[in-house]
């Protein structure tokens, strides 16, 4: 006589035999993906680097009319200020790759911009100089009361005068 006898899988196996090797399949895809991940990110960083967050520095500088000072003198000391504004933008920050600076003068009470200088980070490096890159606005002038200097041209006598006697 044969003796059937039905085993159920629990009954072979104790049930936390099984809950363990249930839980390291669990645990070995996560290990596997965390391991792969790594690699993955440095190939896709070296194949296709992420872009540089690159931008343009803006700066506003104002400036006060000294005492006996004329307008030749004021942009004079606009170009020095843009200039070293602009070389300190560069400086201080390396992704800054283009500088825009307005340079404004006070004479009294009045303000207007005098100049403009953009340039970039590699025309800057070629050639630092404010009066290359310098755009000048021509009306600042009589926008800030500065008479233009008096001609040499005599104004002609009138010689056809009468005098009383």
């Amino acid at each position: 006589m044969s003796k059937i006898s039905a085993h159920l899988p629990s009954s072979i196996t104790p049930f936390s035999v099984i809950s363990q090797i249930a839980r390291r399949i669990r645990i070995v895809p996560l290990v596997v993906l965390l391991i792969a991940t790594v690699p993955a990110w440095f190939l896709t960083e070296g194949i296709a680097p992420q872009l540089v967050r690159a931008y343009t520095a803006r700066v506003d500088l104002a400036i006060d009319r000294l005492p006996d000072e004329n307008y030749e003198t004021i942009l004079t000391r606009a170009e020095a200020a843009a200039r070293a504004a602009a070389q300190r933008s560069f400086d201080q920050d390396i992704l800054v790759t283009d500088v825009s600076i307005i340079v404004s003068v006070q004479n009294y009470g009045s303000i207007a911009p005098v100049l403009t200088l953009q340039v970039s980070r590699p025309e800057w490096r070629s050639r630092p100089d404010a009066q290359n890159w310098a755009t000048y606005f021509k009306t600042a002038r009589s926008l800030l009361f500065f008479e233009k200097e008096p001609t040499s041209n005599p104004v002609p006598a009138a010689s056809s005068l009468s005098t009383p006697k």
